[in-house]
């Protein structure tokens, strides 16, 4: 449990003058002699450096700034130089030719609590370690992820509780709309993501009324709540010591995230049986107790196992959700598209349930899905890296342990990459047979790339296409008479669409929706 101090407005006062005075002065003498980033950038206040200055919606401030310096420039967060990259080939520069020197990760208190430090895609640190915590996490997820696991003994398959919980889903979407005329579908799709992604972690979902499974998405949402705005305390380091809950209050909510993990785990421990795949964390138990046991490599702890399921528990859940949540919205502000989509699948599915090998006869939906990960480019940078050794960019010098921000945002809506890249077009991804472009689908930016990438993009691919082809094929998603729809994101973590509306109307399939 934690407790927060009850203090004066004056002590606080006090306090930051005192902590900012020293601080100060110890960042004075540790900088005497040591390498400065040559880099242009804006100038910054005392203190703050450039925090007032990156407004609501940080990304479009670099976009402006870009402007004026440049793909590659230095603004200060608090007291900490930050290199901002924009543009496509620096991006690639950054994660994939040079990746080694930027693929650590600065020590960001915002996310310190998180799965008590072993967590591999926030870790700190970068080597052998490391690499080998992702290769394991990496086969973990492929072996219940993958078609071919059909013809394994592993009975926990990624695409059968997709299916299953998208099938639950349409019916919550119509009895809401039946009940209540129209609703906000957030919680829906929620509740069904968090399912699928138990269910691959623990082998078990949830009903969504369960309290227990309510709480923990809840916890989520908190995290993201408090992960919305910059965090004082990771850039003012002496923040840290101050017992305001602004600063203390992420740690709360990772706490009961962890606990809720940690405890599936453990029972996962007692109850695993090496004959009896069940999960993703049955895997990780398996590879960690026996391939490198038996050979005596180096592995993972039981610690670094829950680390592990809590990353993929937390990939899984946030990123699939969140582009459902913009999917429908699109869906509802554009009816036209939406028709197109229920066009193509009545067409080459029918009444057939979708599954994930009818990505390649569906390409308007894949292309629509690439569309909603470049137009509303929720996740607007990568998790923040570091760089692992002194080095240079753009022809100019960058030390070692210098935090990098990543603007994958602006590369979605670079001009010289996309023609009208304000418009939503799905229609970009086509070629002229109307097949999916797949060289311009690899330059949409959502998952990053390099070392670095984010290990559930093909998960997170599938799982959108299931929902989005099982829900149009059933349903007709229709705004609400007289409605005002806004696609202007709220920033943060990953970034949601403003709160709105909808109802559900059951289709017959093969009969397209005009």
């Amino acid at each position: 449990m934690v407790f927060y101090m009850a203090v004066t407005p004056g002590e606080v006062t006090t306090s930051l003058i005192i902590l900012v005075i020293v601080f100060v002065f110890v960042r004075v003498l540790r900088s005497k002699g040591k390498k400065q980033v040559s880099l242009p950038g804006p100038w910054s206040f005392p203190i703050v450096g450039n925090l007032l200055q990156l407004g609501d919606h940080p990304y479009l401030t670099f976009m402006e700034m870009r402007k004026k310096y440049g793909d590659v420039f230095l603004i200060k967060l608090g007291m900490v130089p930050v290199v901002v990259v924009n543009g496509m080939e620096m991006v690639k520069q950054v994660l994939l030719k040079d990746g080694e020197h930027f693929g650590g990760r600065p020590n960001m208190h915002a996310f310190s609590s998180l799965a008590e430090g072993k967590s591999f895609s926030f870790s700190v640190n970068f080597g052998d370690s490391w690499k080998l915590h992702k290769k394991i996490a990496s086969n973990a997820l492929r072996t219940f992820s993958k078609a071919e696991a059909k013809s394994s003994t592993c009975s926990c398959l990624l695409e059968e509780h997709v299916v299953e919980e998208v099938s639950e889903l349409v019916k919550v979407l119509a009895e809401l709309t039946s009940k209540n005329g129209s609703f906000d579908p957030r919680s829906a799709v929620t509740c069904a993501v968090a399912n699928v992604v138990c269910a691959l972690c623990f082998g078990k979902r949830y009903d969504h009324g369960d309290e227990e499974f309510l709480k923990i998405v809840k916890t989520n949402d908190d995290i993201l709540k408090a992960s919305r705005a910059a965090n004082p305390a990771d850039f003012i380091p002496c923040f840290r010591y101050l017992p305001l809950r602004i600063i203390n209050g992420p740690r709360v909510f990772y706490q009961a995230l962890n606990q809720f993990i940690a405890q599936h785990v453990q029972d996962h421990l007692t109850t695993y049986d090496k004959n009896h795949m069940r999960d993703i964390t049955d895997a990780l138990i398996h590879t960690c107790h026996s391939k490198y046991a038996a050979t005596k490599t180096a592995t993972l702890n039981d610690d670094e196992i829950i680390g592990t399921v809590n990353d993929l528990f937390g990939a899984g859940f946030e990123t699939v959700s969140t582009c459902l949540y913009w999917s429908f919205l699109y869906l509802i502000c554009y009816p036209e598209i939406q028709a197109k989509i229920q066009e193509e699948i009545d067409e080459n599915i029918g009444l057939k349930s979708p599954r994930f090998e009818d990505r390649k006869i569906l390409p308007y939906t894949e292309a629509f899905i690439n569309e909603i990960f470049r137009h509303a480019s929720f996740i607007p940078f990568t998790i923040p890296h570091c760089t692992t050794a002194d080095t240079t960019l753009n022809g100019c010098f960058i030390p070692r342990k210098t935090c990098t921000f990543i603007n994958m945002y602006q590369v979605n809506h670079d001009e010289t990459i996309w023609d009208d890249p304000a418009l939503f077009r799905p229609e970009r991804f086509l070629n002229e047979k109307k097949e999916l472009n797949k060289s311009l689908v690899d330059k949409v930016l959502i998952f990053g790339m390099g070392i670095r990438k984010c290990l559930g993009e093909d998960v997170a691919r599938n799982e959108v296409f299931i929902f989005i082809t099982t829900v149009l094929q059933q349903l007709k998603l229709k705004k609400c008479r007289g409605a005002e729809l806004d696609l202007t994101p709220i920033y943060g973590l990953a970034m949601k669409p403003k709160p709105y509306q909808l109802q559900a109307e059951p289709r017959s399939p093969g009969i397209s929706c005009c």
